[in-house]
Order: structure tokens, then sequence, then C-alpha cells
């Protein structure tokens, strides 16, 4: 049963109510489930619930219909995200798990560790003890192969993933594993799984080879009921009565898994199809029926290797198969996992950088003297600016650390919102919001030297350029526009051309860059044309002292009133709201998520109570993230 407390619940009370539950032999697990603090009671007598509710402030009793309890959606609606070590693996992330079926040695580990970090692998997954199906294959390294894996990860900052084939080897991988798999074969090792389940630690539960989706599901409860709350499900294939392949990867599991549970849910195309060729479009799959990640065998040598090398990628393939997935991620608006770069700045911030600070990395969108780095060098003391050509590039070098930080333009004052930043601050949850910028942007008509305004013909910028200047442009009508995709790149373009019928429009900064003349300054429609920029960086990289702004996105309940309800929280909360915008879901036609900035209170307890609150009421919600305003309060 799902037992609701109180908000304001007192210490003594919910005391009473676990004693109550313990004393008829209920396992309890507590948690705060959307915004609600709620206790989850498993096992145990028989209850009339009414038992229950009558107690001092016990809000309402829901009982659990499935036979799994921890594991279903009905004790928690909200996905799990499981922390290893420095990634967290669910919650709209992909994490890409490789290595080879089994340690064969120091040389052949560091290397495909080595490759497999280089390519975007989040941790190295490697078998010291093997199941095999004969007694005369190789059964792994045994402990020197943990050793050696322990090794590897700490080596290259991999969290590591390896199997238990008998709880005698436990105490051992306990101390060397971050997370522990439980094969097929021991799916329903029921022993097994509760001595796994009692070290508390994350565990990858991998289905058996004639398990249904039920019987998957209760061997997560088993781990659950007896101590671990982080399961990561894997769906490997199933024994059917094809040969072809060496099972039947069954990806409709992976809908119906996150249907009925909040676990995450990886995907093995390696064992689900035997086959090399198989693995990379099985992969792909994967992820786009829903899978959190995949999990995938990658050997140097498949042809040497001492266990499943015909099913085991080459580091090219598992290199072009990385770069396929970052393609598609973008599509299921889902966020590739990456590690912070070993060889990247890696300078742990406990605030934004002052003058007194070091200099740091700050990634932007553009071309040398764009707006962005204009915005970059007007707020940190001691910026190296360091451009991308996408927008999506300055999140993903942030996410592996190779910058500190980065910077984006998110909201003009003449034509509103960058959606597609938004958008982006949707698909990489672990990247926030840390600091906001405003600077006044002055556009300028710049040519190749010796060019006059009689002479242009085809003028180049980033669609907001072209917007913005739409009334000086409106006296030329015989020029040709052309959109671009970024305003210091279309000079950039027309010095490369040194064609004087040809113009751009951007900053001052842009025509000093790439050598280049101002036919025309202050062209902009309106000079009350400023942009908000937001600095940016990694989950727990900067901690933001005393922020005076916060951004948030939710989603409203498909029920009357819904949005009311979420706006009359910060009301009632006296939370002044800077801003409310609405943006269609991606893949849910129709669906919205509704953006909002607001005010910090001085008393910081007062905001997190009622996002608390807005949890609770919206249907899901996320922190973007808290800074300093430069608005004020």
């Amino acid at each position: 049963m799902v037992v609701i407390l109180d908000r304001g619940i007192s210490a003594h009370h919910k005391r009473a109510v676990r004693a109550f539950l313990s004393e008829h032999r209920y396992q309890i697990r507590e948690l705060l489930q959307d915004g609600e603090p709620i206790i989850g009671a498993v096992g145990g007598d028989p209850l009339d619930q009414r038992q229950v509710e009558e107690l001092p402030g016990v809000t309402q009793v829901i009982p659990l219909n499935q036979p799994y309890k921890l594991a279903s959606r009905e004790f928690k609606g909200t996905e799990t995200e499981i922390a290893i070590g420095p990634i967290k693996i669910g919650g709209g992330r992909l994490a890409v798990v490789a290595g080879p079926c089994a340690v064969e040695s120091r040389e052949q580990i560091f290397e495909v560790a080595a490759q497999l970090r280089e390519s975007g692998a989040v941790a190295l997954r490697g078998g010291a003890f093997k199941p095999r199906t004969s007694p005369y294959s190789f059964q792994g390294l045994g402990k020197p192969g943990v050793e050696l894996l322990k090794e590897a990860g700490e080596h290259f900052g991999m969290p590591i993933f390896s199997e238990v084939v008998a709880a005698e080897y436990l105490p051992m991988l306990a101390d060397c594993v971050d997370v522990l798999q439980v094969g097929a074969r021991n799916m329903q090792n029921f022993e097994l799984l509760k001595r796994v389940g009692a070290l508390g630690k994350p565990v990858l539960l991998k289905r058996g080879l004639a398990a249904t989706i039920e019987d998957l599901l209760m061997s997560a409860e088993y781990l659950m009921a007896h101590g671990t709350d982080a399961v990561i499900l894997c769906e490997r294939g199933i024994r059917t009565f094809e040969t072809y392949t060496r099972n039947t990867l069954d990806l409709s599991a992976i809908p119906v898994v996150k249907k009925l549970s909040h676990l995450p849910i990886l995907v093995d195309p390696s064992h689900g199809t035997g086959r090399r060729d198989q693995v990379q479009p099985m992969a792909l799959a994967g992820v786009a029926a829903g899978a959190d990640g995949i999990l995938v065998e990658v050997h140097p040598d498949p042809d040497t290797a001492r266990s499943d090398g015909p099913q085991s990628l080459y580091p090219g393939q598992f290199e072009k198969l990385m770069r396929d997935i970052e393609r598609l991620a973008p599509v299921l608006g889902k966020e590739v996992l990456r590690l912070p770069r070993i060889d990247g700045p890696g300078h742990p911030a406990g605030s934004m950088p002052d003058a007194a600070g070091e200099a740091v990395s700050v990634a932007f969108q553009g071309e040398r003297g764009a707006h962005s780095e204009n915005a970059i060098y007007q707020y940190f003391a001691k910026p190296r600016p360091v451009p991308g050509r996408e927008f999506q590039d300055v999140f993903r070098m942030v996410l592996d650390g190779t910058v500190d930080y980065g910077v984006l333009p998110v909201e003009n004052s003449l034509t509103g919102s960058i959606h597609q930043n938004y958008d982006l601050l949707m698909q990489y949850p672990d990247v926030h919001i840390v600091g906001e910028i405003t600077i006044r942007i002055r556009w300028c008509l710049i040519a190749p030297l010796g060019s006059s305004i009689a002479q242009i013909r085809r003028v180049l910028s980033h669609p907001q350029g072209l917007a913005q200047c739409a009334r000086f442009l409106a006296g030329f009508p015989d020029w040709e526009e052309v959109p671009f995709y970024d305003t210091a790149g279309a000079v950039a373009e027309v010095a490369r051309n040194g064609d004087v019928t040809q113009a751009a429009l951007a900053g001052a900064a842009a025509a000093r860059e790439h050598g280049m003349e101002i036919l025309a300054e202050g062209v902009e429609t309106d000079i009350q044309n400023y942009t908000r920029f937001v600095a940016l960086a990694r989950d727990g990289q900067a901690q933001v002292a005393d922020p005076t702004r916060a951004s948030i996105v939710f989603s409203a309940r498909d029920e009357p009133g819904s949005l009311f309800h979420v706006l009359q929280v910060l009301a009632d909360n006296n939370l002044n709201m800077k801003k409310l915008e609405s943006r269609p879901i991606p893949g849910s036609p129709w669906e919205y998520m509704f953006y909002v900035d607001l005010d910090v209170p001085a008393e910081r307890a007062l905001f997190d109570h009622a996002m608390e609150q807005v949890q609770a009421a919206a249907a899901s919600y996320r922190l973007l993230g808290m800074y300093r305003s430069n608005q004020g309060r």
C-alpha cells in the first residue's frame, strides 16, 4: 500500500505510522512523491486500509494492485534516476555502457577502455566470472579480472559493471564494482537476489531467456524488497523458435516496462542478436523504443576474443554507433550522457568566477566576434571563449567538460524567445542555468574594405539579425536577404568571398575580427534592442550563492483548471512571476510545457516549499536553474 501523509505531519505521528506498519510486519520505504510525503508498505499481514487511514497524520491509503509493489508506477509515478559515480541513468538521459564480454588481460581492458572513453561510453562493462554453457569454455579470470577492471575504471574515470554469478563472490565484488550485474541465467535465483539487494548497491538486472515482463519485474521486486532502490532493468533478448539470431530481441518490452515501472531500462543488442552486423541497427531501434541506454560488447580484436567475439563490435563500429545515437537523441528529446573529459579544464567551482579567479573556458555558438562572445566578456572576468557551430554544441561541450561554462541567448526584447534553446534546456537535464547576462544589441552593415552601400546587392545574417533590422532593410528592396547560421559566421563568409556586392549584418566586434569595413552602424529597427543570455554549467559544477531568480518548466495535468492550480501556488506563496511562456512538447501534439521565470525570495526555504507544491500540482516539473539576475528582484 501507499500511505500518503499530511504535508505538516509531526515527527511523532510519522514515527507512530511507521511503528504501526512495522508491528504488522510490513517493509517500509519513505520518499517524496510529486511533492507529497509518502510511505510505501509491502508484505506484512492483511490489514483493512481504514485502520491505517485513521492514524493521525495520514491523508490517504492507496492499495497496490500489481504483484510487484516497489517496482511499479503505482508506488512511484516519476521515473527513477540512478546515480553511479559521476553519471545518472534514467530521467531523459541516454547512457551507453560498453566493454568486452570478458576481461582477458590488462592490455586488452586498458586498450578497449581508452577507445570507449574517447568515443563517448560513460561506463565500462566486463566479465570476470563467466557462466558458460560448456564447462570447457573460458570461465573468466576471476578475482584478478575484477581487479583489472577496477584499475581500468579508475584510470579512465569510468564506473564499472560486472556480473555476479554466486553469493560467495559478493564481498569481493562489492568493494570493486560500481554496478553488480545479475545475468539472464540468474534472474530468478532468488536467494542470490536477496543477498545482492541487501548490499544496497546499484544492480543491473537482465531479463531471463524465457522470462515474461512480469517475471523480470518480480525479480526486481526481490532486489528492492531486500534493500536496494537502484535497479536498472535490461532487455537482452529471449529464446524463441528463431535460429538465425542468437536470441529474439523483444523491443516491445521496452515501452511496456516504461508504462508499468518507474525503473530505467537498458537494451543489450549484443546478446539480443548474437550477430555483429545486427547490433548497430537494433541498438538504435532500442533507443527509439524508449530505452534509457544501451549495453553493448566491444573488443579491440573480436576475432581473437575468448568469449562472444561474433557479437562484439570493433572500436570503429562503436564510434559510428555513438555518432548515430547522438544524431537520433535530439529527435527523441533526450540527452546523450557524457563523462567529464579527463584532459578538460576540471576547475570545480563553488561559485561563479570573479576577478580574482583563474581563467575559465566558455563555449558559445557562432564564430569569433559574435554577440554571444561579447556577452561572455561582459559577464566573466577572465574568459577563454570557445566557439561552436550549433547551439547544441555548447551543451555538449559543457556536459563533457571540454569547457567550464557555456553562454547562450534565450530571449530578445524585439523578437521574443529563442525557442530552440529552451527546448535544448529540456533535453539536457544535467546542464543548468547559473547566470544571466543582458546586453544591448547594435547591428552594423559590414562589407569588404573598399565597398559602399551603393554596391551592395546581397545581405547575409542570422534570421534574428534580419528580423531585427527589418526597417533598415526595407529601404533597400532590391537587396537579397540570405539567412545564415550565425551573424559572425556571415561576416566570415563575406570576408572569404571578398565580393564587394555582399554584406553582413552583425556586431562591430565581428568586423574587427575579420578586418572588414562598417558601412552603417546602429541599423536595428528599435534602439531598445536587448538580448538576454544565460550562463550554463554542468550539474554540480557551480553553486550560486544567494540566487535572486529561478527558471522552471512544468506541464499541466489534463484536467480543468490544472494550469490555474499551479499558478495559484505561486500566488499563494507570494512568488513574483517574471515570465510565462508555453511551448509544444516534442512528439506530443497539442500538449504543452510552460516555462516560468520567478523571483527567489531572500528566505530560500519559502521558495523550496513552493516548488514542492508545484511538483504536486503539475504533471511534470523541472528546475532549470537558480542564478543571480541582473534585472533585480
